[in-house]
């Protein structure tokens, strides 16, 4: 039990850090503002709320934000999001495929994760992470205004974010899901090796 446990913290380890090379490799997309980038640094954290739990997916989440502060440009704001957004997406994943340990299970806690996740997007930018920028890094007004300059009928940042960043983050989260269902068995033997 002591070496499964190691074990599970070290491949959680791991998947931090493949999380961390995965949030440098961000995609910008003509329909979104120029600091929403699409990246894939969830899916190591998805991949362990399947194989051990919510617990290390969390941790998988906090050890590639972590990692990210020390090349961070946004003073930390956009890890904490990150940190935040992924968790609302990786535990209600893992906490329902732990109760229904298949495909299945992985569908609707995927899909329930993108959701979760889409919903609290808005309110931790709304109430946390876009507060935090007006004060240290971008005026309220320059922000609405890189929505404005793709939907100018935009009049607030509330509607920008229903608009924008929650259909963006769902899709991000069902992005995420595909290829995790494409890789997580391939991997599984791999991450559910028994220790002696």
């Amino acid at each position: 039990m002591k070496n499964k446990k190691l074990y599970a913290m070290t491949a959680s380890a791991l998947l931090g850090a493949i999380g961390f090379v995965l949030m440098a490799i961000e995609i910008s997309l003509p329909i979104m503002p120029s600091f929403i980038k699409l990246d894939f640094s969830e899916l190591p954290a998805l991949i362990a709320a399947f194989a051990y739990g919510p617990v290390y997916a969390v941790a998988v989440c906090f050890i590639k934000n972590l990692l990210h502060l020390f090349i961070t440009n946004t003073a930390g704001v956009g890890e904490l999001a990150n940190f935040l957004m992924g968790v609302f997406f990786v535990v209600p994943a893992g906490l329902i495929y732990n109760k229904m340990k298949s495909r299945k299970g992985a569908l609707i806690g995927s899909l329930l994760g993108a959701a979760v996740m889409a919903v609290a997007c808005v309110f931790i930018n709304l109430f946390i992470t876009y507060p935090i920028y007006y004060k240290i890094l971008i005026p309220e007004q320059v922000i609405l205004s890189m929505y404005q300059a793709i939907l100018p009928s935009v009049d607030s940042i509330l509607k920008s974010l229903v608009i924008f960043n929650l259909p963006f983050t769902f899709a991000k989260g069902i992005l995420v899901s595909m290829i995790c269902f494409f890789v997580y068995k391939k991997l599984s033997p791999i991450l559910k090796k028994k220790m002696s």
